[in-house]
């Protein structure tokens, strides 16, 4: 159903009451005595899904001014919007000069190239940091003289520590977006490589690149002609860094894997081992795990990742759960001064949100991306945080990071929102998992006139997703910005007849 339909079949607006599970207590009517509340219960009849649960909030920023409530302090699996919550608490703790660092040092002597003594490096947890970082390094101090070194490389990490958080769904745990959030990350702790079928056969095979310090084996089968009723594919950790692929696949296509290495220290052993060997730095002991550091090091070679802006912009606009987590953890060791945890984290962004005047009395923060399925917070909850981000000079910069509808991040191939009218015009996060379509951020009607708006969806049926000319969330916002937009210029030919009739206006 196009909205031009959903619209003419909307019935006739009605001041007479309002919906209970609205959530209002007031109603914005405008000075023709039109009820928007109405307005859009009678909208939601028409073009809500029937099988779902919707939260929502509108707001005016320029006024204030509510424009739509309905179960606005209902709470809801948040998925991605939940990133909203962790930038605003990085911003507030971590300050815009935080970055992730990255250090070799040691208390060793060197002299004609060789280094007597142990090396140490020490990981922080930074989400960004690749193998070409970390041949950067290695060829550092080559250029700063060492070639041998007569003791070990330690790999200093966190001990004991949560890599993931409670709520997270079991089978996503072997899939890169829900890579481990740990001390050790190494190209975002993420395998990629592909499961091909035969030529004569239907049995797959591997194909992942030779220098990757893990195994991977497969008995899966290809169901080339799509005869089999019941075929799909499972994936098994085992121990050490070993996956192995069994099952079907439906099709004759090759199929691109991305899977999340279970055990991110060994992978980091096991990768700096390699990597030793192939910078031609000779090393006398061993390279081991290690989580604590003597005192007085002195460093050599120090790599930095990317400020914290650009790290939220990726985290907003990409959707990131591996950036958004390890800053989240990085808030509560910083807030708290403790090691990090996702438990400190959740703790402390909640109270850091709240300091900030908003009330998450009965939310629930378990992380930072929003993967945990224990996330729970309502539609008024996002928008005083969209609410905050809006008005605070300091956090205004955030909104600017946000994807773009048509043009950046999840939002420019977003079905409904990758042409006109949203297109250009909405600024928001995405939260999506399954069974959830949330969104949440800012609707431009002009230069300087905003409207903040939340759209939670849980519940989602794959079948009614399908069916749906549009995600919901675009359909009610475009519906917002049509209605919006009727206003002003109703608002502006009463402004213009003011001026073309003032005795009329004034005997009225």
């Amino acid at each position: 159903m196009s909205l031009a339909v959903a619209a003419a079949l909307i019935p006739a607006v009605s001041n007479a009451g309002t919906d209970a599970n609205t959530n209002t207590n007031t109603k914005q009517i405008d000075s023709k005595g039109y009820d928007n509340q109405s307005y859009y219960d009678n909208l939601l009849s028409v073009i809500a899904p029937p099988h779902s649960q919707l939260s929502i909030w509108a707001q005016d920023l320029s006024t204030d001014a509510i424009l739509y409530q309905h179960n606005a302090d209902t709470l809801l699996l948040p998925a991605s919007t939940q990133k909203l919550l962790t930038a605003v608490a990085a911003m507030r703790v971590l300050g815009e000069e935080f970055s992730f660092a990255t250090q070799f040092s040691t208390k060793g002597r060197l002299s004609h190239g060789v280094l007597t003594g142990d090396l140490y490096l020490s990981f922080s947890g930074d989400p960004t940091l690749t193998t070409d970082d970390l041949r950067a390094m290695l060829k550092s101090l080559k250029d700063a003289g060492i070639h041998t070194v007569k003791g070990n490389l330690l790999l200093v990490g966190q001990a004991k520590e949560q890599t993931r958080a409670p709520g997270w769904v079991w089978d996503d745990l072997g899939i890169c977006y829900a890579a481990p959030v740990s001390s050790f990350i190494v190209n975002q702790n993420c395998v990629k490589g592909q499961l091909k079928p035969k030529l004569a056969s239907n049995a797959g095979q591997l194909n992942f690149p030779r220098y990757l310090p893990i195994k991977v084996s497969t008995t899966a089968v290809f169901d080339k002609t799509q005869q089999e009723p019941f075929c799909e594919l499972n994936l098994a950790r085992l121990p050490d860094n070993h996956y192995h692929i069994s099952g079907c696949y439906p099709g004759d296509k090759p199929l691109n894997l991305a899977i999340a290495v279970d055990d991110p220290a060994l992978y980091a052993k096991e990768m700096l081992t390699r990597m030793l060997k192939s910078a031609h730095i000779k090393m006398s002991g061993q390279v081991a795990i290690a989580h604590r550091t003597p005192i007085g090091l002195k460093p050599l070679v120090t790599h930095k990742s990317e400020r914290l802006e650009a790290l939220l912009r990726t985290m907003l606009l990409d959707s990131d759960n591996l950036i958004a987590d390890s800053l989240f953890k990085a808030v509560g060791a910083h807030y708290y001064k403790v090691p990090e945890s996702f438990h400190a984290g959740a703790r402390a962004v909640k109270t850091i949100l709240e300091a900030d005047g908003i009330d998450l009395s009965h939310s629930q923060i378990i992380d930072g991306s929003g993967l945990s399925r224990y996330n729970l917070i309502s539609a008024r909850q996002l928008a005083e945080v969209l609410g905050l981000m809006a008005k605070d000079e300091k956090l205004r910069p955030l909104i600017e990071l946000l994807p773009v509808a048509g043009v950046s991040g999840t939002l420019n191939y977003k079905r409904g929102f990758h042409q006109p009218p949203l297109m250009n015009k909405v600024s928001a996060k995405t939260g999506s998992m399954q069974g959830v379509d949330n969104l949440a951020g800012y609707l431009s009607l002009g230069t300087s006139h905003q409207l903040l708006f939340v759209v939670m969806e849980n519940g989602q049926s794959q079948k009614s997703k399908k069916q749906s000319p549009a995600p919901f969330s675009a359909l009610f916002l475009q519906s917002l910005l049509d209605n919006q937009g009727q206003t002003v210029k109703s608002q502006g030919n009463e402004d213009e007849d003011k001026k073309n009739n003032p005795k009329t206006l004034t005997a009225q």
